[in-house]
């Protein structure tokens, strides 16, 4: 890795909780943006904000079509849409299918912003009950990024991070504890 352009973490059941033992500890001046992929309900998008953004000095926000992505921003995908990312660096949204019964889909975001970071990319899967996240993960390691998972001992749904830690090769597993000091040395 040259340097980190972008973060992306995927997660589902039991991911909330590591994002807000992480966040507090996490440097507010990252020159990257840390994009959030979690599976949820609709009708959730402000508290999800709300609750985040106490954790955090970071910028955090709902991404927009067509936003631009920044620095210093912890963006969260809206429920009900795929999140991608283009290659002038903004965000899409799609409401196709349902993939891996999840919209967003944390392989469809993964490889999207894949295609568009390379090897400057770091994706974390955290905590959840099913298999998205490894395909993506894949393809991420195809390009050259890095491929971080936490540890499924602590995780409260250990399913998701097993799954990919059986079919993606890594470069770290880590507990919630050692996360924010890791996103916070990626080099810039």
């Amino acid at each position: 890795m040259k340097h980190c352009e972008a973060l992306v973490i995927g997660g589902s059941a039991g991911s909330l909780d590591v994002l807000l033992k992480v966040l507090p500890d996490i440097d507010p001046v990252l020159p990257f943006p840390i994009i959030v992929v979690l599976h949820r309900k609709s009708g959730q998008e402000s508290l999800l904000t709300d609750l985040l953004s106490s954790k955090t000095k970071l910028t955090v926000k709902e991404v927009e079509e067509k936003e631009k992505l920044v620095g210093t921003t912890l963006y969260i995908a809206p429920p009900d849409y795929h999140l991608l990312i283009e290659n002038d660096k903004t965000f899409s949204l799609d409401a196709s299918e349902k993939i891996n019964f999840s919209r967003p889909s944390i392989d469809v975001s993964f490889e999207s912003a894949s295609q568009v970071f390379k090897e400057n990319l770091v994706c974390l899967l955290l905590s959840g009950a099913n298999s998205d996240g490894t395909k993506g993960l894949q393809k991420v390691n195809e390009k050259g990024g890095s491929v971080i998972i936490q540890d499924p001992s602590t995780a409260i749904v250990p399913f998701m991070p097993e799954y990919a830690i059986e079919h993606v090769a890594n470069d770290a597993i880590l507990n919630p504890k050692e996360m924010a000091n890791y996103i916070n040395q990626l080099p810039r």
